[in-house]
């Protein structure tokens, strides 16, 4: 068959569109989910596919199916295995993790930097490795798959204590915030950590005041038993400030009031670690709060470096832990 000069840069030219056409479609979902990213919601960009969302280290998981921190592989450097005793795998402490949505709208002052931040931040690895250093140190047995649930769980009066974090820019729905207001009211505990700056502090407090409206916060000192129920914590609040390792001041120098312990600005008010906690009628704790620094990053992190283990985890972050379980499951 004869091809022209003709038909052969015809066909390179429709070769070429064709390569275009491509390369245009591959940068508008390239540009789209990086509006996402930017627009406060990149982690639910799979459109049309229910609850999936993508969490730190690419892993992806299904909010509408997940149950428990042992479906979710480690990003960081692997959790531990564990069982119990035949007969007694009920008869456990269950490390239990909230999981909730976040306001996609930039309504704050700040724009908010971090709101695309959800409740996996430091999961499944924090769960796990808390977990675990909860039985290996203590007395106290637990459940070597820790849980992941819903408000509107049927199952959540299972469990004594539930975890939430990153929860600045939480937003409830009517339902969850009438379950949350019963369960709390009928003997259950809220631990919120990781949250930062007064920007943070307002939308928690703002969407709290839905659950429980009326009731004020007590600031805690490291006076209060919380903090020398298992291990004595007592001194400045400070010296329990955990930073998130990623933005961690390598350099920092505790000894040192101009020193900086994390190397970015995370809003108005977040040099200054506070405890914060709402009671009942009978001064039983309902909700303790840790704004202005990262527990759980000492429990996730705990893996990557030895000086950050030695430093934030093995001095602050479990022990903290361990003293907050044993007063919030004792009083």
């Amino acid at each position: 068959m004869f091809v022209s000069a003709v038909d052969i840069r015809i066909g390179k030219m429709s070769l070429r569109r064709t390569i275009l056409v491509l390369m245009l479609l591959v940068a508008g979902i390239c540009f789209a989910q990086f509006r996402q990213w930017r627009d406060g919601n990149p982690r639910r960009d799979f459109s049309g596919s229910g609850g999936l969302i993508r969490i730190e280290g690419g892993l992806v998981v299904n909010e509408d199916e997940i149950r428990t921190a042992r479906e979710t592989d480690s990003h960081s450097s692997g959790t531990p295995n564990w069982t119990n005793s035949a007969g007694f795998e009920q008869d456990v402490f269950t490390f239990t993790r909230v999981i909730f949505h976040n306001d996609p709208t930039p309504r704050y002052e700040r724009g908010g930097r971090f709101r695309w931040l959800g409740w996996w931040v430091d999961y499944p690895d924090a769960d796990l490795n808390f977990s675990y250093r909860l039985q290996q140190v203590t007395s106290l047995k637990t459940d070597p798959d820790a849980r992941v649930i819903k408000l509107t769980d049927p199952a959540l009066t299972h469990y004594p204590l539930l975890y939430m974090e990153h929860a600045g820019y939480m937003r409830l729905s009517d339902e969850e915030v009438a379950t949350l207001r019963r369960y709390l009211m009928n003997g259950g505990t809220l631990l919120v950590n990781d949250f930062w700056g007064a920007e943070e502090w307002n939308g928690f407090s703002r969407e709290i005041g839905k659950v429980l409206p009326g009731r004020s916060w007590t600031e805690l000192t490291t006076e209060h038993p919380v903090f020398n129920s298992v291990y004595d914590l007592r001194g400045p609040m400070n010296r329990l400030q955990v930073p998130t390792i990623q933005f961690w001041n390598r350099d920092w120098n505790p000894n040192d009031p101009n020193s900086d312990l994390q190397t970015i600005y995370r809003g108005e008010g977040y040099k200054q670690m506070h405890v914060q906690a709402i009671y009942d009628d009978h001064q039983r704790m309902m909700i303790l709060a840790i704004h202005n620094s990262d527990v759980s990053d000492g429990w996730e992190r705990e893996g990557e470096n030895e000086d950050y283990f030695r430093r934030f985890s093995e001095k602050i972050a479990y022990p903290l832990g361990i003293n907050i379980i044993f007063y919030l499951m004792t009083h």
